[in-house]
């Protein structure tokens, strides 16, 4: 009802907004407001204000987003613990002035009476703020004294002098850290003081690939130690990280490989750099810690991102770099939630179906003349119709046409799509869950492991298909047989195979066909992935084409076909129904037994190169099909498009080297929360006791209430 009355009074009388708001200011205020039922106004308290200036999502470099609270003891003047929408505006007002970043951390320590930072509160503050293991700073030091005068003329700070203190206090906190770890002066420290000292005064504005490897600094010249010339140089490139970019991005612009050496650097920073010249030292600290995994001294925009970009992070694609070779597996060893991990399977099972019809299409006949052979039981048996497998296939379409070659094929395209669907999927999903999602490594055990179970899985389609397709093939040579002793075999369907046999009967063989199978994954799978990755070289800089694809999938099938032979000649003298005259046997042993007896054991390697030439280019090309297809249909989300920058560079990385697109308000918010932690990373994290909350002057309270002093805990 009021929003009626309210509407109709707008409507009559008009309305009037507050001074210097726009429609944006009040959106983004009414979008994070709540409203105070007794007073009837909207405001934002500390939750609502971090919500609204660091949207969830954005990226925070190495800044914890609950930091941000800080700010709120800017926006609220009146120290009520909430914000009005005229205190947002005069917030949002500072955020627009373009020196914002130093003047937020000026009022956050400056006196509101007399507009100057006093010394003796601001050091109080510091002192409070800092980590209590940090290093000590003394702000009684040459370098102090030149901006705060001597200790009898301590002055207060206006806000360009206090601006211009901060832009050289991290120089001095570095130089006083080397002192204080260089006890017996010699001008070097050790690799682990070095790493400590940038980490506490540097941490929250370079990436952790940087951080990690800070003490191999130490290897870009002769010693096992760091002199004080080597952090200078490594501060400097801090320093110029824009500048570095800058010069990169020209210089990798001018590649025509996207790739540039240190000379390339050089050459381009003679060019657009008049006043800032780097140092020797400085380009060969910039390319240590760009090349620690490409030392082959041409670097591209993502080896350097490591160094630039806070934010970097490794991808999917430097974990591929080891173990992890297809998409699905990526896909399941990032995965965190059992809802995903089906939704990747069931996307890579349906892409497994399609790969898997098109594999055993390809290879359907040289399938028939490899299960004719295994079936032919020898002279003592009964008349030997082919002499080899090429006399079978010359003899299949002499007597039966080229049609023959295919008989039997539509269940086997409509079987062999869960089939090899299932051992795709689950294979991929095994691997995923073993491997290392770090390092992308994953043993060889837990390879064989994910065949091996694959395979196993397989048989629950892989039987019934099998034996309803042996019939069929074998059939057009039973009825050859019975015409010429003047018998009729009347030609059955798919169908009628599958009803005459029944449940129990479509599993006829299936622990013999389990034997063949599970080994076969456990060979073919951990061969392939090693092929592509060892031979081939597959890498996150290194796609295989489709002939590399068939060719790894082809040489994985060989050892894995004819290791299983003897298994899949058992499999198929069980599976087919045994002609007059001919031995039927009660299971894997007595099949085994009496074809060693009768045969021979050459007669287990039966059909072996024809098996090797059925399942090596069928493998290949349902592999190769599979890996096509994850490309050309990936699951909405699952790997997006990782950008490269090309030759003469005009594509954007994927790596954060670019552009923010985030509102000025929210860049200068940030970026002031990186000049104060400059001071200490300390700030904004520890709270105060009651009894250092009471030492401090009023005009102090923004900044208490910034690391919690008002909650006067105790253990704090």
């Amino acid at each position: 009802m009021a929003t009626v009355v309210e509407s109709v009074k707008e409507t009559l009388v008009g309305t009037e907004d507050e001074p210097g708001l726009s429609a944006t200011m009040r959106g983004e205020f009414m979008q994070n407001a709540v409203k105070d039922e007794e007073s009837d106004e909207w405001y934002m308290g500390e939750k609502h204000f971090v919500d609204a200036i660091a949207p969830e999502g954005e990226d925070y470099h190495k800044i914890k987003r609950e930091q941000y609270s800080i700010l709120f003891n800017i926006a609220d003047r009146r120290r009520e613990g909430r914000i009005s929408l005229q205190d947002w505006t005069v917030f949002n007002n500072l955020l627009a002035k373009p020196d914002a970043e130093y003047e937020i951390a000026f009022r956050l320590f400056s006196d509101p009476s007399t507009g100057q930072v006093d010394f003796n509160s601001f050091k109080e503050s510091y002192a409070r703020n800092k980590k209590s293991d940090s290093i000590p700073f003394n702000w009684d030091s040459d370098w102090a004294t030149l901006y705060l005068g001597g200790k009898k003329h301590r002055h207060s700070m206006t806000y360009p002098q206090f601006a211009q203190l901060l832009r050289g206090l991290q120089g001095e906190r570095v130089r006083q850290a080397f002192l204080h770890f260089d006890s017996n002066g010699d001008g070097y420290i050790e690799p682990e003081n070095f790493q400590r000292i940038i980490q506490e005064t540097a941490s929250h504005k370079l990436s952790d690939h940087l951080l990690e490897n800070l003490p191999t600094l130490c290897n870009i010249s002769p010693g096992s130690k760091i002199s004080y010339a080597n952090v200078r140089a490594f501060q400097n490139v801090i320093k110029e990280m824009d500048l570095v970019e800058l010069v990169i991005r020209n210089a990798i612009g001018k590649s025509d490989d996207g790739k540039i050496t240190r000379v390339d650097f050089l050459n381009e920073a003679a060019r657009i750099t008049r006043f800032t010249l780097f140092t020797p030292m400085e380009v060969d600290i910039l390319f240590h810690f760009a090349s620690l995994d490409q030392p082959s001294g041409r670097l591209g925009i993502t080896d350097f991102a490591r160094v630039l970009d806070a934010s970097w992070h490794h991808t999917g694609a430097d974990i591929g770099q080891k173990g992890i070779t297809g998409t699905a597996e990526k896909a399941v060893a990032s995965s965190k939630t059992l809802a995903h991990d089906i939704l990747v399977s069931a996307h890579h099972f349906g892409l497994g179906a399609i790969a898997g019809a098109f594999g055993a299409f390809m290879v359907y006949p040289i399938d028939l003349v490899k299960t004719r052979m295994q079936n032919q039981r020898g002279a003592r048996v009964g008349q030997m119709l082919y002499k080899n497998s090429w006399d079978c296939f010359t003899k299949v379409i002499r007597n039966e046409g080229f049609r023959g070659l295919y008989s039997g094929v539509l269940p086997q395209l409509v079987g062999v799509a869960p089939e090899k669907a299932i051992k795709l999927t689950i294979n991929d999903l095994v691997r995923g869950k073993y491997t290392d999602i770090k390092t992308g490594n994953i043993p060889l055990s837990a390879e064989i492991l994910a065949g091996a179970t694959a395979g196993t899985c397989q048989v629950v389609f892989t039987n019934p298909l099998e034996i309803v397709k042996i019939r069929l093939q074998v059939q057009g040579e039973a009825m050859k047989a019975a015409a010429r002793e003047g018998e009729t075999i009347t030609k059955r369907s798919a169908m009628w195979i599958v009803r005459h046999l029944g449940l129990v009967g479509l599993y006829k063989g299936a622990m013999a066909c389990m034997l063949r199978d599970a080994p076969f994954s456990a060979i073919y799978f951990p061969t392939y992935a090693h092929l592509k990755r060892d031979y081939f070289g597959e890498s996150p800089t290194k796609k295989l084409g489709i002939l590399q694809l068939l060719t790894a999938g082809a040489i994985a099938g060989m050892p894995a076909a004819y290791l299983t032979t003897p298994c899949d000649v058992i499999k198929t003298r069980l599976q087919v129904e045994a002609r007059k005259g001919e031995v039927s046997y009660t299971g894997i042993r007595d099949a085994a037994r009496q074809i060693m007896k009768e045969e021979g054991p050459k007669a287990f390697f039966k059909g072996g190169p024809a098996r090797i030439l059925r399942s090596s280019p069928q493998f290949g090309f349902t592999l190769a099909g599979y890996e096509v297809l994850q490309g050309l249909l990936p699951l909405p989300g699952e790997h997006p498009a990782e950008k490269e920058l090309g030759p003469r560079g005009s594509i954007e990385p994927a790596t954060g080297l670019q552009e923010a697109k985030a509102p000025l308000p929210y860049l200068r918010s940030r970026n002031a929360l990186k000049i104060i932690l400059d001071l200490d990373i300390g700030f904004g994290r520890p709270k105060l006791s009651a009894e250092a909350a009471n030492r401090t002057s009023s005009w102090m309270a923004p900044l208490r209430n910034s690391v919690g002093a008002a909650s006067a805990d105790p253990k704090a």
